[in-house]
Order: C-alpha cells, then sequence, then structure tokens
C-alpha cells in the first residue's frame, strides 16, 4: 500500500477489505492477515483526475446503504480544473461488487479550495441513509479568510445532504438551515446561510466516524499550533474556530466570549501531539474493558487514547499505548474491531493485552 488513508468493508461482506492509496487508487484484497500482493486487485483508479500531494487526493469514500443491490459507492477527492476544488462524486459497479465502471461518474458537489491544506475528505452514510461529509477551513493558517464561521459557504462545516431524493442532492428537513432549501450551495458559496450544513466551526476535521450503537458523530478535528479537540458533532452546532482552538481563546492569549460555542469532549496539546485523527467508538467483542470508549490517535507522535463516550466535556484522555506510526486514520470492521492505518503502508489491528 502506498501513502494509504482510508480502509472499509462493504455493507454485509466481511470477507474483503477496500484500502484508499491517495493517490487515487482503491484496492481490494482478501479478509486474510496473511494475504499476499498478488491477492491485491484495482477496485478503482481514478488517478488520472486526482490532485494528490501534501493533504490533497483521493480523501474519502463511502458504500451508499444499498450497494449490495444498487453498486452505488461515492467518493471524495481533490481535482485542478483551473483551480483546486474538493469533488464528491458517486460511481457504480454492475458487476456485483467486483469492480468500480470509473467512466460513469456522477457529480455530486464540488467546492473550490483556496489553499491546498485543510481539506477534510472523509465521508459517510448516517442511519437515515443521509451522506455526511466534513470539510476543512480552507486552509493556510489561522483561517485568514474567515470560513469556519461563515454558514454561506460549505468550508469548515459538516454538511448532510440525501443523495437519492433529488438531482444532485436534497436537503434532510431537520437541517438547521432548512429554510434556504431552495438555494443550495452546490460550489460551495451561497448568498445566504447553506442549507447543507450540518454543523460548523471546524478547521480540519481528519478522520470521524459515527457510533453504530447511539448514532452519534464523533470527530477529531486537527488544531494550529497549540491544542488538538474530539467533537462530539451535534446538529446546529458552532465548534468555534477561529474564535476558540479547542476550548482555547485564539489567537492563544487574546479574549473571546464563548457564547454559542460548543466545547470539545478532549483536548491535548503539543506536549502529547502534533496531529489529531479520528477514530471510533469501541462497539466489538474483544476487548470488553474498551467497549463504549472512543479511540483516537495522533498522526505526528503515534499515541492512541480512550475517552468514554459517556464523558462530559473536558474529560481527558487516557493513554492506551504509543506507536512509532503516523496514524493516518482508524478502521470498525463489520464486527466493530478497530484497527490503525500507518501512513507508511501498514494496518494493525488494536487488540487487547
Amino acid at each position: 500500500m502506498a501513502s494509504p488513508v482510508a480502509m472499509m468493508q462493504a455493507p454485509g461482506d466481511s470477507s474483503r477489505w477496500f484500502v484508499i492509496e491517495q493517490s487515487g487508487i482503491v484496492n481490494v484484497f482478501p479478509n486474510d492477515p496473511n494475504a499476499t500482493a498478488n491477492q491485491v486487485d484495482p477496485f478503482i483508479n481514478i488517478s488520472g483526475r486526482v490532485t494528490s500531494g501534501g493533504e490533497t487526493g483521493l480523501l474519502g469514500m463511502a458504500f451508499h446503504p444499498n450497494f449490495g443491490t444498487g453498486g452505488n459507492f461515492e467518493v471524495f477527492f481533490s481535482y485542478t480544473r483551473g483551480s483546486l476544488e474538493s469533488v464528491i462524486s458517486r460511481f457504480r459497479s454492475f458487476d456485483g461488487g467486483l469492480t468500480l465502471d470509473d467512466t460513469m461518474e456522477d457529480i455530486i458537489l464540488t467546492i473550490p479550495q483556496p489553499f491546498p491544506n485543510h481539506n477534510g475528505g472523509y465521508i459517510a452514510f448516517d442511519a437515515n441513509g443521509y451522506l455526511v461529509a466534513g470539510f476543512g477551513d480552507g486552509g493556510s493558517g489561522g483561517d485568514p479568510q474567515g470560513h469556519g464561521q461563515n454558514t454561506t459557504d460549505l468550508l469548515g462545516t459538516f454538511i448532510r445532504i440525501d443523495v437519492d431524493g433529488g438531482t444532485p442532492y436534497a436537503i434532510p428537513a431537520d437541517n438547521p438551515f432548512i429554510a434556504n432549501a431552495a438555494n443550495p450551495c452546490p460550489q460551495g458559496f451561497g448568498g445566504a446561510d447553506c442549507p447543507e450544513i450540518f454543523a460548523w466551526g471546524l478547521r480540519n476535521p481528519w478522520r470521524w466516524s459515527f457510533d453504530r450503537q447511539t448514532g452519534e458523530l464523533w470527530a477529531g478535528d486537527v488544531g494550529q499550533g497549540a491544542w488538538e479537540e474530539i467533537d462530539l458533532v451535534e446538529i446546529g452546532n458552532n465548534y468555534g474556530w477561529n474564535i476558540r482552538e479547542g476550548a482555547n481563546c485564539y489567537p492563544p492569549g487574546s479574549a473571546c466570549s464563548a457564547a454559542g460555542l460548543v466545547d470539545p469532549i478532549t483536548e491535548y496539546g503539543r506536549t502529547e501531539g502534533t496531529s489529531v485523527t479520528g477514530g471510533y467508538v469501541y462497539r466489538g467483542a474483544a476487548i470488553p474493558e474498551l467497549q463504549g470508549s472512543y479511540v483516537y490517535g495522533d498522526f505526528g507522535s503515534g499515541r492512541v487514547w480512550a475517552v468514554p463516550s459517556n464523558s462530559p466535556q473536558g474529560t481527558a484522555g487516557v493513554e492506551l499505548f504509543d506507536t512509532a506510526f503516523n496514524i493516518s486514520s482508524f478502521v470498525e470492521d463489520n464486527n466493530g474491531e478497530i484497527y490503525l492505518i500507518h501512513y507508511g503502508g501498514s494496518v494493525h489491528q488494536i487488540v487487547d493485552n
């Protein structure tokens, strides 16, 4: 694997793993710890249309809930068409999920990216069948264009859209700005609050997930220069960037009002890590003592922590172990067991010691 950034199993199929390589390739291989390189098959290769490098590339993918019958599959990638964009597209499988047809692409949404960093990039379907995507603030440092607190564009937000209810999508009826449903922001910017928005005030949500038991959305939001945070993301909430970094005023030492802003569940400083990678609430069976805890890590330090999912805001995480890995993503299999991905090209299951 070259620069893997995500991995998953198809709904109802635990026999295979699908792994995203940042360059624009998705490969599939057997669910076997002893699988060899000659058992790896291409699933889709869109590297020719993906801008990759740094924080850009093929960053996310999601099996549509009807993948087993309809074959739909969504991807999130960076693309340069005059200028850099983030693109969410749909592809289809016509051979029972063995491969995707990369010649038939339905573009669902594109967002101009003013800078090459802070793309977010993860996508997933929620329990209602809506597609959720997390976007960074558009990049550079300190959010110079003020996207985090601007709800008239999609940068710095979580969006939630119904890709089955309209062309290219419809707006779920309980989204915070549903009053503007007739005026969506398909190019990322609008003249009013964007109806696609679910929550906002994010800097760069790098890896997030739904708790398979409760449906709650947990996210790691990468900090600027002092604090990394884990958020429980709920509809209509403002998570503070760039007024605050974590639960702290930004810039450091400045005065700010916390009115209307939601604190993270947990945060950590630069002595512990430099770039948070969000994980999963553990719902597997192999590690009973971890049951119900949110597991997350750090790309820079390789550390892995857990915090109980019923923790109040401001709870300190407990370090589980330290690694020498650049943790680009966590993975949950169909049974709820958790793995981590090393950006250097390996996958490791988290087990009970």
